[in-house]
């Protein structure tokens, strides 16, 4: 009779401590950290979805963001190439000889407190290459743009936004026909 009475104030003791652990606290609430302009410096590694077309790139780069710009080490240019060198052959030799290019895309920043974002507003400069083919060089101005604001979200500590690549100028000449690559960074993550 001892034995089940020590029984049941177990059972009794492991239901009500199972009652208490299963009720939620009433401060749960997620509180963003407050973000400042200067939050969004700092180096990212990011992935950077390109298009044209119908054909999609995704590849995984790293860029850094310091007293407004954004300066890319290696700036994937594959696209832009092989839209002016058509031979695959003669393209993939001109981005090896090209190697990295060094891009900078200005911004300015706006706090936006209710939604725990700095917003981004770019001012892309002309991309100016100087493509070798055939033992000739092509000089080839790319003009960038930006349709959309891009955001550092506080939540995360990601940066997001997108550009195009809206025309291209070969030796003076605009190609034609030519179809706008596009550059998206869905997420990148502050290192």
């Amino acid at each position: 009779m001892k034995k089940l009475t020590v029984l049941k104030s177990l059972m009794i003791a492991i239901i009500a401590f199972l009652g208490f652990s299963l009720t939620s606290c009433n401060d749960d609430k997620y509180e963003p950290i407050p973000l400042t302009l200067n939050d969004v410096n700092g180096s990212y590694r990011a992935r950077l979805l390109t298009s044209q077309g119908g054909k999609f790139n995704e590849k995984i780069i790293d860029f850094t963001a310091k007293d407004s710009i954004i300066t890319f080490k290696d700036f994937p240019v594959k696209e832009i190439v092989k839209s002016v060198v058509k031979d695959p052959a003669k393209a993939d030799a001109a981005i090896a000889s090209l190697g990295k290019i060094e891009y900078k895309l200005n911004y300015s920043s706006k706090l936006n407190t209710d939604q725990n974002v700095v917003e981004l507003t770019f001012e892309p400069k002309v991309l100016t290459l100087q493509i070798p083919v055939d033992g000739t060089v092509r000089n080839t101005i790319v003009k960038l743009v930006t349709k959309q604001k891009g955001f550092f979200v506080g939540y995360d500590w990601s940066m997001r936004f997108a550009m195009e690549a809206e025309k291209i100028t070969v030796d003076g000449a605009e190609l034609t026909p030519y179809e706008t690559i596009k550059y998206e960074i869905p997420i990148s993550i502050k290192n």
